[in-house]
């Protein structure tokens, strides 16, 4: 028989502040323990309080930065970096330029005029011609 799951979420004595258990930000976030585990190691803000056993729990100004660091990656299309830095400048979040992809070389042939380019066609294949009739 299935015991009943119970919660640890937990009240900070004399706050009334409610901790939550990294099982239980992961249910509310949708991110995973080892992602949650990782972000603690990229973001200096992210310190959840270790109680016996080294258990995280997170308060309430965690979860909102765990939410923020989620949308500013995977809504916004920011990196960890570019996240790190944005929380450490907190400088107001803009959104991250787009990828202008530049061509490797102008567009030279493409820009020509069918004619010119038919013309020096005709002219190069003269030469050869006349380069093979020589030999």
């Amino acid at each position: 028989m299935a015991r009943p799951r119970t919660t640890s979420t937990m009240t900070a004595a004399g706050n009334g502040l409610t901790l939550k258990s990294i099982g239980e930000l992961s249910a509310e976030t949708g991110i995973p323990h080892h992602v949650l585990r990782y972000w603690e190691t990229r973001f200096d803000q992210l310190r959840p309080v270790t109680r016996a056993g080294n258990r995280r729990y997170y308060r309430p100004e965690h979860v909102a930065l765990v939410k923020r660091i989620n949308a500013l990656l995977h809504e916004q299309g920011y990196t960890l970096r570019g996240v790190r830095h944005l929380l450490e400048s907190r400088e107001p979040p803009q959104p991250p330029q787009p990828v202008v992809a530049e061509p490797a070389m102008p567009r030279l042939v493409e820009d020509r005029p069918l004619q010119v380019m038919l013309s020096i066609r005709d002219r190069l294949s003269a030469a050869l011609a006349a380069d093979e009739a020589r030999r």
